[in-house]
């Protein structure tokens, strides 16, 4: 199966851990079991997902009933349309049109806010038993949390798995060229970007690869929300300032992308693809990265490191899934560490930016606020909150589990491939960074994505291609403030 998904960015596909199989049936699904916005049984509710969940509907109904949702509850799980944007303009004609069905939807992290902020959800504070909230409030990721949060602090989702970028690299040849990832602790203690560029090109030439770092460099949605919001958070820089402003006040809050640190991330990435010698590069970090990398995504990205092309590879836990199967390189081969980073949080102007950061994305569960089986719907979002539920979820998909606790378990740590990289998974969750979102994330993120792409081809001077985009996007700021 292939998904179109944001893990935070944008269109892509999306490989899931366990098996492949089409989604064609999604919009044909749609239209026979949601139509006329009724319920056929009093008893079912119906919760539109992809068509990973659906592909594993029968055992995701047996896990909530294992986990304590009543027998007489059914749950149908109906696949949405594969592209997440579609998924979401879907979204906003049901509720717009106040639709009783379906009951249950999962969204995107990158844009539930947009529902919450157009009061299109269920005030799950209101609704859900205390201990609930205190359990998504005190041990879940709270990066994860934040998204599923309104203005008045109040819960209108509740996160059903996160996700989060790590670094993969070929350990056995890194090694091989007089290196010691377990020594050096590389799997919870990132490296500076540059020790990690000097690796990489000492192993790309020792052991005689193409490539050496492989990311998501195409001017898409991917490149703003994600790959280069980890580059600039790394560097001590933000769109927005720091975190207490990421989401707003639109129009108040400061746009900081032409600072110094943000340059800089511009110019290292740079120096990664053309080397110092270019112009606008940086002294001290080696060339390592293909100009390819400027039209590559997430599967395109992939195929060089699966391949035993690439050292380094930044991709979401799927990769680590798809990189450590027995018919790729296997676990013996793969090294995962966090994303590494240029300066350290104490030396950053904001709080809680710089060090290694992992760029957030992932899915939440909401409640239809027009369903007719409200309670029901609330009962299975609680069953979904039980550690024996993510668990199970985990195995059959490979969509982590939301709470910290549970992800760092011993029964998570035991799921094939990506249980035996939970610490570093673990890690990137401790210091995910969400995207800016807000009514006016889709007009920035295209003015990101468009002038940080032409700063790191060349197209523009970093620092003129920033501070246009400063420009811009205040601009937008102002207008709609």
């Amino acid at each position: 199966m292939r998904e179109s998904i944001t893990h935070g960015g944008g269109e892509r596909s999306r490989r899931t851990f366990l098996r492949t199989a089409g989604a064609s049936g999604a919009a044909v699904a749609l239209a026979g079991c949601i139509a006329g916005g009724s319920q056929t049984d009093a008893n079912t509710v119906r919760w539109v997902t992809d068509s990973t969940g659906a592909d594993n509907a029968g055992a995701i109904r047996k896990a909530l009933w294992n986990a304590g949702l009543s027998k007489d509850i059914y749950l149908d799980v109906i696949a949405g349309p594969q592209n997440t944007g579609t998924r979401q303009s879907q979204y906003t004609r049901w509720l717009s049109a106040g639709l009783e069905d379906p009951d249950l939807l999962m969204m995107d992290n990158g844009w539930a806010l947009n529902f919450i902020n157009r009061d299109q959800l269920l005030n799950l504070s209101d609704n859900l038993p205390e201990r609930v909230l205190k359990k998504v409030n005190n041990d879940y990721f709270q990066a994860s949390v934040e998204t599923a949060r309104g203005d008045d602090g109040d819960l209108y989702a509740v996160p059903l798995f996160p996700d989060f970028p790590t670094m993969l690299y070929r350990k056995d040849l890194v090694k091989q060229a007089g290196y010691n990832p377990e020594q050096e602790n590389w799997a919870t203690e990132s490296m500076r970007w540059k020790k990690f560029s000097k690796v990489v090109a000492d192993t790309k030439q020792q052991a005689g690869l193409q490539y050496g770092f492989s990311f998501q460099g195409n001017l898409y949605e991917g490149l703003a929300c994600c790959d280069f919001n980890e580059f600039m958070t790394s560097w001590g820089g933000a769109y927005f300032g720091g975190r207490d402003t990421l989401f707003g006040p639109i129009g108040k809050r400061p746009v900081t992308v032409g600072e110094k640190p943000v340059v800089d991330a511009v110019k290292m990435v740079r120096t990664f693809i053309f080397g110092s010698n270019a112009p606008n590069t940086l002294d001290g970090y080696e060339q390592i990265s293909p100009n390819a990398v400027l039209g590559w995504i997430e599967d395109s990205s992939l195929g060089p490191f699966t391949g035993g092309s690439a050292v380094a590879l930044r991709n979401w836990p799927y990769a680590i899934a798809t990189a450590g199967a027995d018919d790729a390189l296997g676990t013996q081969k793969l090294g995962v560490m966090p994303i590494p980073y240029a300066v350290s949080e104490n030396k950053s102007s904001y709080k809680n930016i710089g060090g290694p950061v992992a760029a957030l994305g992932g899915w939440h569960m909401t409640v239809n606020p027009n369903s007719n089986q409200r309670e029901k719907a609330l009962q299975v979002i609680e069953a979904m909150t039980q550690p024996s539920f993510q668990l199970k979820l985990f195995e059959l998909t490979g969509w982590l589990p939301p709470n910290q606790k549970v992800l760092d378990s011993r029964q998570a740590k035991q799921v094939p491939i990506v249980g035996n990289y939970i610490e570093q998974l673990r890690v990137a969750g401790e210091n995910a960074i969400p995207r800016p979102v807000s009514v006016v994330w889709p007009q920035q993120s295209g003015q990101i994505a468009q002038q940080v792409h032409a700063g790191l081809s060349g197209d523009k001077p970093p620092k003129r291609a920033m501070n246009e985009l400063k420009d811009q996007l205040a601009a937008i700021e102002n207008y709609n403030q």
